[in-house]
């Protein structure tokens, strides 16, 4: 299943989800700032399991390039709380996107009708998309590709 690459320089969807820490992460905290928004779409997935600890492993390198991490999952705050403790503590917001609003501002497509596309959105300080990656079945390819895409267009900014 593709990603509506027609995204791509549009302006991020704004949002407002709850985090697993209890407090409303508000998108608009990180505008003018380089970010990634990612999706993933199972809380018990092995492969979005890998793609949250890629993350969480490279989440130096991304902060390092003034990159923030944000990571979505589908369902009930209580469900990606679940998930959250089998990755355990993460350097960045985990939030709920409990009735897939922002998953459809993004143009995430159901895979099989079920599961929202596991997919990351990188976003500059124009607060424009640049870049958006489907993660299939690599998280770590996946992880590895935007933080060379993020190293070239920030320039560790």
């Amino acid at each position: 299943m593709d990603l509506d690459q027609s995204i791509i320089g549009q302006f991020a969807p704004e949002f407002i989800l709850q985090s697993v820490d209890g407090s409303m992460f508000d998108s608009r905290s990180l505008q003018g700032k380089w970010r990634v928004v990612f999706f993933y779409s199972a809380n018990n997935s092995p492969v979005c399991k890998r793609g949250c600890l890629t993350f969480k492993e490279q989440h130096e390198l991304f902060t390092s390039s003034g990159c923030s991490i944000i990571g979505i999952g589908p369902g009930s705050i209580e469900k990606v709380k679940e998930f959250q403790s089998s990755v355990g503590n993460l350097p960045f917001p985990l939030l709920a996107d409990t009735d897939r609003t922002v998953g459809k501002s993004y143009n995430i497509p159901l895979h099989l009708g079920i599961f929202p596309t596991k997919s990351s959105f990188v976003i500059g300080p124009d607060d424009k998309i640049h870049f958006v990656y489907d993660w299939f079945f690599r998280p770590r390819n996946h992880v590895a590709k935007i933080l060379a895409e993020i190293s070239l267009v920030s320039g560790g900014d």
